[in-house]
């Protein structure tokens, strides 16, 4: 997989959160994962373009309003499977969200998708 196909599949999804309307969310997702995509989720598994519209939309109706979501490096694109960090801010640009996803890009497209919300846990001592 080439780094420019793997970006443009991420940038499509992250666009589906900043959709100016609602009714485009499922439009973009569906340009930037397969149907049948595999999403592990901060709320579990769940399967389909649909099932991650509703991830989507719920998180646009965040309690400290609807916010923005940024692609916040690059692409990493080691071979088959890529990763990225995200950034997803209250509409006063306060840091709602953070964290960094891991994706499988199948002919163009996200078929899997693995959501790890917030910084990884320091350790609390010397490593073993």
């Amino acid at each position: 997989m080439n780094t420019d196909e793997a970006q443009a599949a991420v940038d499509m999804f992250l666009s589906a959160f900043n959709a100016p309307e609602e009714v485009s969310v499922i439009e973009r997702l569906s340009r930037a994962l397969t149907p049948e995509v595999v999403f592990w989720g901060p709320l579990g598994r769940s399967e389909g373009v649909e099932a991650v519209g509703r991830f989507v939309l719920d998180l646009r109706r965040h309690t400290a309003g609807e916010g923005r979501m940024a692609r916040r490096s690059e692409v990493d694109v080691p071979g088959e499977w890529a990763r990225y960090q995200w950034l997803y801010s209250t509409p006063d640009d306060r840091t709602t969200l953070s964290g960094t996803d891991v994706v499988h890009i199948d002919r163009g497209r996200i078929d899997q998708m693995i959501v790890f919300a917030g910084d990884v846990p320091s350790l609390k001592g010397p490593a073993a």
